[in-house]
């Protein structure tokens, strides 16, 4: 039963395999984090590290060659690991949205824009009238400043910007009460993408929405979430609050990653920016210690051999690392 203190997501212990080749591969490993309603939780993390697993897992919308083999995802109370088909495509169409990574692929290109999101409106009861005027009501709430003129148009005559907007007008038009987004700006530039993300951290504000925000940019997420979550091969590392975590790196992993960022001051014909050496985990490989142990310069045989629980760095803050007290003095790669 959900309460006021009830978390709108919550991932428990929850692990994740593809199939492939007939062969079992786990792409997550023990997960648990919750959001919290009106709060904005990040992952972060390299490229196939299993975040947009983890979010296509929250809606129970993994490919068919994906299967949760551990594990429990609780929306406002209720695990809906087990619930039928029917039960998830009513929590989709009416509590739970997504935004995904690339917009021109969530449209649909052979419909035009109006008739796209108020098909949204007519899933949930409304007349065809009645879904067309809420449809343009919903492109003026995503600050689109003609929106009699886009719903019009279809999907290969918008800007990406443009797009993200039509995409995010969708994915809020059931009021949903979960907002997954999966690197809503990529392949924007600066400039769209910064409209992009005011307009989400406004609509957040109004709405009181949860969010889920998947991304690899550590900028966007310093500024976008209350809470991040560090994500490595599949294994939640690192958790807590943005400015404890930014500040205060704790594994290893979290520090090569915020090193990665940028510095002011460096130029491109005398500096370099650092990097993790090592290169990532093949999909699917089998650890016996920490996730972390090949590419780390604090790992000793025991981090080789056991894995390394949670650890309690302050309030909220934890890490998954032996040495997360040593992880702040690790030097630079370069």
């Amino acid at each position: 039963m959900s309460t006021a203190n009830t978390p709108t997501l919550e991932l428990r212990n929850l692990e994740v395999s593809y199939t492939v080749r007939g062969i079992d591969r786990q792409v997550l490993r023990d997960v648990s984090l919750s959001i919290a309603p009106g709060e904005a939780y990040g992952l972060v993390g390299e490229s196939g590290c299993g975040k947009s697993t983890a979010a296509f897992a929250a809606m129970r919308y993994l490919p068919r060659n994906g299967k949760i083999t551990a594990g429990s995802i609780l929306f406002e109370g209720k695990n809906i690991v087990d619930i039928g088909e029917g039960d998830v495509a009513k929590l989709r169409r009416s509590a739970i949205s997504m935004v995904y990574q690339n917009p021109a692929t969530a449209l649909n290109p052979t419909i035009r824009i109006g008739k796209q999101i108020a098909e949204v409106f007519e899933l949930n009861g409304a007349s065809k009238t009645d879904a067309l005027e809420m449809a343009q009501a919903a492109l003026t709430r995503v600050q689109i400043s003609d929106p009699a003129q886009v719903m019009r148009r279809y999907a290969h005559q918008l800007s990406g910007g443009m797009a993200q907007r039509v995409v995010i007008a969708m994915a809020l038009a059931s009021n949903p009460r979960l907002l997954v987004m999966d690197e809503p700006t990529t392949g924007l530039d600066a400039t769209v993408e910064a409209e992009v993300l005011d307009l989400v951290r406004e609509l957040r504000r109004d709405t009181g929405t949860a969010v889920l925000f998947i991304s690899h940019n550590l900028g966007v997420i310093r500024n976008m979430c209350d809470r991040v979550g560090v994500l490595y091969a599949g294994a939640l590392v690192e958790q807590g609050a943005t400015a404890d975590l930014f500040n205060n790196p704790s594994h290893p992993y979290t520090v090569g990653l915020l090193r990665c960022i940028p510095r002011g001051g460096l130029h491109k014909s005398v500096d370099r920016l650092d990097t993790i050496p090592g290169t990532p985990p093949a999909l699917g490989t089998h650890f016996d210690g920490c996730v972390f142990a090949d590419r780390c310069a604090l790992a000793e045989d025991k981090c080789r051999s056991t894995q390394p629980q949670m650890v309690n760095i302050s309030g909220s803050h934890i890490a998954r690392c032996f040495h997360s007290d040593k992880a702040s003095g690790l030097p630079r790669s370069v």
